[in-house]
């Protein structure tokens, strides 16, 4: 190690824990309550469906919905919250999620739900959330001192929710009504919204300048192209989104399923879940010089996901690798997350974000759509095992890139 690097370890390792700072705890409490939200929704939607007539053929229509404004709209999100700040985006989305939400309950307890409701509801909750998912990354670097660690307590927090969002989601539906969970959601968006307000205080500069906004739009895309180690990575992460993202959840489910039954899907899944959180405690206390060699070289115990159930490995042997596929994943998560905030300028970092977004997500959906024809043409075993290879191969071709390899920790 130089001593410049021991400099920067010196300087990292002072640095105060988010937990000190009253705008992280904030922060942190308004963000966890949005993704138990999130984590609730997928429960009480498909439920609310199903119940309402509309089959599996609705269950996919409302999920387009919702998930169709969001690639469609985050970059405009990204610019949006530069101009306006994050803050004041993020508590706009956030009311209007609950509003959706509320109508949702309103429309079930009435016994009046159309689909085309609860697909227009849903369109208007996705183009919120691509108003509030842009500003994450950048109000980070605002409240807290020590990114990775902050960072690390997010994904920690994610992990939980989305552990405990379809558990609570699936207690309200059975043990009060689907327009009840709606009710609670609403109720979780709006407590985001009263964290995140007193953070619209924070320093935060807007953009006043009179650019139009395919102009703002460039100047994010500039930014984005004029570093190779990150559009590099997003290149790579898109046709992993394809090839395995895609695939690996919905035909990993069946076979799992098949194999070892409902329960022991749903432990296999909490295992997964229990990796990511102990991905997120690495992630707290590692801090490696190239974060994204070593956040990559993490990728590779990801492959293990598809590859158990395609070669129908025992129950013992799935669950732990679950929980190894689930630990690279998060660390992963928090040494890009950490990457991409230390070394953007703030200025921009919301049309950054916004890029990274759209370029991880927009192709999941054709992924998961060409799953099926895939797996009724050669087996879902197959398709899964090609999966797992191309995320290999994925994950070493992200490592060739030069700028991956000699990207190095910010102080």
């Amino acid at each position: 190690m130089t001593t410049g690097d021991a400099t920067v370890e010196q300087e990292q390792n002072s640095l105060p824990s988010p937990w000190r700072s009253p705008r992280f705890r904030l922060f942190f409490a308004a963000r966890s309550t949005s993704l138990l939200a999130d984590g609730m929704l997928m429960v009480s939607l498909t439920t609310a469906v199903l119940g309402a007539g509309y089959g599996a053929a609705g269950v996919g229509y409302a999920l387009a919905a919702w998930m169709a404004p969001i690639v469609l709209l985050v970059l405009f999100g990204g610019v949006l919250a530069d101009r306006f700040t994050p803050q004041v985006m993020m508590v706009g989305a956030d009311l209007v999620r609950m509003v959706a939400m509320l109508a949702l309950a309103v429309l079930l307890a009435a016994g009046d739900l159309r689909l085309w409701h609860m697909m227009a509801l849903l369109a208007l909750s996705g183009a919120a959330t691509a108003m509030f998912q842009p500003g994450l990354a950048s109000l980070v670097p605002r409240v807290a001192e020590d990114i990775q660690r902050a960072n690390a307590l997010l994904r920690i927090s994610e992990s939980i929710c989305t552990l405990l969002g379809p558990g609570v989601s699936g207690l309200l539906v059975a043990h009060w009504n689907v327009a009840g969970s709606f009710v609670v959601i609403a109720a979780a968006y709006a407590c985001s919204a009263l964290g995140l307000a007193p953070l619209r205080r924070l320093c935060t500069a807007r953009d006043e300048s009179d650019e139009p906004i395919l102009r703002r739009l460039a100047t994010g895309w500039h930014e984005f192209r004029s570093r190779s180690w990150l559009w590099g990575v997003i290149a790579v992460w898109a046709v992993y989104g394809l090839f395995v993202f895609g695939p690996a959840l919905p035909l990993g489910a069946a076979l799992l399923t098949e194999q070892h039954g409902a329960s022991g899907y749903g432990w296999i899944a909490s295992a997964d879940g229990a990796g990511t959180i102990v991905g997120g405690l690495l992630g707290m206390r590692v801090r490696p010089r190239r974060p994204l060699v070593a956040g990559a070289c993490a990728m590779f115990f990801f492959s293990l996901n598809p590859l158990a159930p395609a070669l129908g490995w025992s129950f013992t042997v799935t669950v732990l690798t679950g929980v190894v596929a689930g630990c690279g994943f998060a660390f992963w998560g928090v040494m890009w997350a950490t990457s991409v905030q230390s070394h953007i300028p703030l200025a921009v970092l919301s049309r950054v974000s916004a890029y990274d977004v759209a370029g991880s997500i927009m192709v999941i959906p054709l992924g998961r759509a060409l799953s099926g024809p895939a797996a009724d043409g050669v087996g879902a075993d197959r398709v899964l095992l090609f999966s797992s290879a191309v995320g290999l191969v994925l994950i070493a071709v992200m490592l060739s890139v030069p700028a991956v390899r000699a990207l190095r920790r910010a102080p």
